[in-house]
């Protein structure tokens, strides 16, 4: 179990001296022991090229990776005591749920006796204990996946569980209960756990830190809660959330934003922006239905409204922009035409050119 360290790590497979084709670019960062990470983005930003420079498939063209600072950049996959899961599951067709956990165990030489009750053990925590004896082929995908898990969580010499979407063969059925399971199965465990996938949701409901990736960069770290609340960049509020921020165009006004007849106040301080416009962001969830006068509160079009199940989204026309607003399915919808909004001070965010303003 280990503290992850890249200091000024960078990917070119082309070894081009331009870093604006790496695939990886400069990074320096710590993951800290007994935590878990997602590493989430769209394909090709970079998230996969961290996994795999942690694990050793592939050496960075540039900069060092330490394990517990202990310099490991050129040490081969099999010395660094990692764990790997991965989007497909890896299994020994021709071997039993049993053996296909034990496999790591036998080729350390492990005692048979103490093989057995580690087994056992895992077996119990990811649910298979009663399908020991059954052939690994004639499972499920899930069941599968699960044995792939296992075979990392069977070690007690891990350093690092690794995963490169490890749910994304999954029925969606079965997603939410398997991402639990395995949440369940690393809770108080110290290892530090890295996930890969490119769905915001699995990232949020799974990892402690999120860590978002744009064009080989890492664009913000932090919580679920701070990536939702306070995004740094239009692309984070665009990308995380669903419905996406709403963002709109207003003019800067003696530290506030003028769009139209209304004066919004906003969370950062504009007595000190010389820009005479910037762009602001609220989330669909912080806007409020409201049927008075006051602070932020505005009048806007509902045109249309979106039935999520359990939350509704209703759709309003601002200043030229669309403006969505997410509520509960209690809510009653209104006529289509003129309704009040409300866009809370503290949660309404100013950009300049796509990076937040504070």
């Amino acid at each position: 179990m280990s503290k992850i360290t890249f200091t000024d790590i960078g990917q070119s497979y082309d070894k081009s001296p331009n870093q604006d084709t790496w695939a990886l670019k400069p990074i320096s960062m710590t993951l800290e022991t007994g935590k878990s990470y997602a590493l989430v983005g769209p394909s090709g930003c970079g998230k996969t090229t961290i996994l795999n420079i942690i694990s050793g498939i592939v050496t960075p063209f540039q900069g060092s990776v330490s394990f517990d600072d202990v310099d490991i950049t050129k040490l081969p996959t099999a010395k660094r005591n990692v764990a790997l899961v991965f989007q497909f599951p890896t299994i020994y067709k021709s071997m039993t749920v049993e053996e296909n956990l034990a496999f790591p165990l036998v080729c350390r030489k492990w005692e048979a006796a103490k093989i057995k009750s580690r087994v056992g053990e895992i077996a119990e925590q990811i649910g298979i204990s009663h399908k020991l004896n059954r052939s690994a082929n004639k499972l499920g995908a899930d069941e599968k996946q699960l044995i792939s898990l296992g075979r990392g969580l069977v070690r007690d010499d891990v350093t690092a569980l690794l995963m490169d979407e490890p749910l994304t063969v999954i029925d969606p059925q079965l997603k939410f209960e398997l991402r639990k399971k395995i949440k369940q199965i690393i809770a108080g465990k110290d290892i530090t756990v890295v996930y890969v996938t490119h769905d915001q949701y699995e990232a949020m409901t799974f990892a402690d830190e999120l860590l978002v990736m744009s064009l080989g960069k890492l664009v913000q770290r932090g919580t679920p809660e701070d990536l939702f609340e306070r995004p740094n960049s239009k692309y984070v509020g665009n990308f995380i959330g669903s419905p996406a921020m709403n963002f709109f165009k207003a003019e800067v006004v003696d530290g506030f934003a003028k769009i139209g007849d209304y004066t919004l106040a906003v969370s950062a301080d504009l007595k000190k922006q010389s820009d005479r416009y910037l762009e602001f962001g609220i989330r669909p969830e912080h806007i409020e239905v409201h049927d008075g006068t006051g602070e932020n509160i505005i009048t806007a079009d509902f045109y249309s409204h979106d039935d999520l199940g359990s939350t509704r989204i209703l759709n309003c026309r601002f200043g030229g922009e669309i403006i969505k607003v997410k509520v509960a399915r209690s809510f009653q919808i209104p006529e289509h035409g003129r309704i009040n909004i409300k866009l809370p001070k503290k949660n309404l965010l100013a950009y300049r050119e796509g990076l937040q303003v504070l």
